[in-house]
């Protein structure tokens, strides 16, 4: 798994986790719905940390453990 991907799963299972809608999501964190959706598809290859940190904030969770998540753990390379 790439980080990208990784970042995503991570958004969807704290959001499920809270039964959060994506969009509630977006209007605590204060980014716009269409950002996390495209950090969410294919769309954002690189979501930025500030974004991240964002997010974080509206789920109430540090960044530490934002990525403090097994999905972190042996992502694929970013440089071949």
């Amino acid at each position: 798994m790439n980080a990208k991907d990784a970042v995503a799963r991570r958004i969807q299972t704290l959001c499920s986790e809270r039964n959060m809608a994506i969009n509630a999501l977006a209007n605590r964190c204060g980014i716009p719905p269409s950002t996390i959706y495209s950090m969410l598809s294919a769309k954002s290859q690189n979501p930025g940390v500030v974004s991240i940190q964002k997010i974080c904030d509206g789920l109430e969770i540090s960044v530490r453990e934002f990525f403090d998540d097994p999905l972190f753990e042996k992502l694929e390379p970013a440089v071949n």
